[in-house]
C-alpha cells in the first residue's frame, strides 16, 4: 500500500506544523507546566479544525478523515502539545462545544477499582466509556484527588474516589467501540509524533555536539542509535497510517487488527526513541532543562490510554488462536 502524502495532505501537515511552531514552541509549553492548560492557544485548535477534522461539513466540521487526522494528530505529538486532545477530537459530533474548543473534554474507561483522570482541573466534561456504552459528566461533579507529582509534568493526573457516576447516556454500544477505536488510533499518532520530535532533536544534537574535536554524530556508536531510531520509526509509521486508513475504509483491512498493531509499535517506537534521544544527550539528556525526558515522560503516560500494548498483543493472540482452532 502506497503511503506517500497526496499534495493536499502535505500542505495540510505543512500548515499545521507552521500553527504549532508558532504557538506551541518548547518554551510557551514549558510555561505551562506551571500555569495549567492555555484555554486561549486550546481555542485556537478548535478555531483551526483540529478536534473537528473526521466530522462532516454539515455538522460543523472539516470533511476530512481519520488518516488526515492521523497526520495532524502526529504534529501535535511533536510538538508536545499538552492536554486531552484526543479525548476532545473523538467527543466531537457528541458533546456540545468540542468540535470548536470551546469546551475541554477528558476520557475515562468504566473499571473496577481506583480510575486515574487526567487534567482534571482542565477539563469541563468526561465522557465515561464501557461496553454498553458512552456517558457524560461534568467534571466539577467527580470526587478528585489530585497527584502530587505526576510522571508527565504536563499532564497532571487525579485519581477518581469512589464509583463513576452514569451521567447522561450520548451513545450505545457501537459508539462506545468507534470511540474507543478512534482514540487508540489518534493516541497512536501522538506517540508516533513523539518519536519523530525525539529522532529529529537527537539527529540534530549528535551535529552540533563535538567531542575529540568532531561531531558525536560521527561516531560509529552513536550513528547506529540514531539509525535505530529512524528505522523503528519508518516501520511505525506504516502502521500508524494504516490504522486511520481503515477507520475511513474498512474494506482496506481489519480495523480492530490495524489499531492493535499501531498501539504496539507506537507505544513500543515512542518509549525506545525517547530512551535513546537521553542516550544521546549523555548525563544531560536526564536533567530538567533538556527537554529529552519530556519526550519520553508523555510516551510512557501514553501507554495505557485506549488499551495498552500488553492489552492488544492479548486480543491479538486471542483472535488468531481462534481463527485457527475454527479452521
Amino acid at each position: 500500500m502506497d503511503f506517500e502524502l497526496s499534495e493536499d495532505q502535505e500542505a495540510l501537515v505543512d500548515g499545521v506544523r507552521a500553527v504549532l511552531d508558532g504557538r506551541f514552541g518548547i518554551a510557551d509549553v514549558r510555561a505551562m507546566i506551571d500555569a495549567g492548560l492555555d484555554r486561549d492557544r486550546w481555542g485556537e485548535l478548535g478555531q483551526t479544525g483540529v478536534f473537528s477534522l473526521a466530522l462532516d461539513e454539515d455538522a460543523g466540521g472539516v470533511g476530512l478523515g481519520w488518516a488526515d487526522a492521523v497526520l495532524v494528530f502526529e504534529q501535535l505529538g511533536r510538538c508536545l502539545v499538552p492536554g486531552p486532545t484526543v479525548a476532545t477530537a473523538v467527543s466531537a459530533g457528541l458533546v456540545d462545544g468540542a468540535a470548536t474548543g470551546e469546551v475541554v473534554v477528558g476520557a475515562l474507561e468504566r473499571l473496577e477499582g481506583p480510575v486515574l483522570l487526567e487534567h482534571a482541573v482542565d477539563l469541563d466534561l468526561v465522557v465515561i466509556y464501557d461496553d454498553e456504552g458512552l456517558w457524560l459528566v461534568e467534571a466539577g461533579s467527580l470526587d478528585l484527588e489530585p497527584a502530587p507529582r505526576p510522571l508527565d509534568p504536563l499532564t497532571p493526573v487525579s485519581q477518581v474516589r469512589g464509583d463513576l457516576p452514569r451521567g447522561e447516556r450520548i451513545g450505545d454500544a457501537a459508539a462506545s467501540l468507534d470511540f474507543q477505536r478512534r482514540g487508540a488510533v489518534l493516541t497512536s499518532a501522538i506517540q508516533l509524533g513523539l518519536a519523530g520530535g525525539a529522532t529529529d532533536l537527537a539527529v540534530a544534537y549528535a551535529k552540533e555536539r563535538e567531542q575529540f574535536g568532531r561531531p558525536i554524530g560521527s561516531f560509529q556508536a552513536v550513528k547506529h542509535i540514531c539509525a535505530d531510531m529512524l528505522g523503528r520509526l519508518e516501520v511505525c509509521r506504516a502502521a500508524v497510517y494504516m490504522a486511520g486508513v481503515t477507520l475511513d475504509d474498512p474494506v482496506v483491512g481489519d480495523p480492530d487488527r490495524a489499531l492493535s498493531v499501531a498501539r504496539i509499535l507506537a507505544d513500543h517506537t515512542s518509549s525506545a526513541n525517547g530512551k535513546d534521544r537521553v542516550q544521546v544527550h549523555g548525563g544531560m539528556g536526564y536533567t530538567w532543562e533538556v527537554d529529552a525526558h519530556l519526550f519520553l515522560k508523555r510516551a510512557w503516560v501514553l501507554e495505557p490510554t485506549f488499551g495498552s500494548a500488553d492489552h492488544h498483543a492479548e486480543w491479538m493472540a486471542d483472535t488468531t488462536l481462534g481463527a485457527v482452532s475454527s479452521a
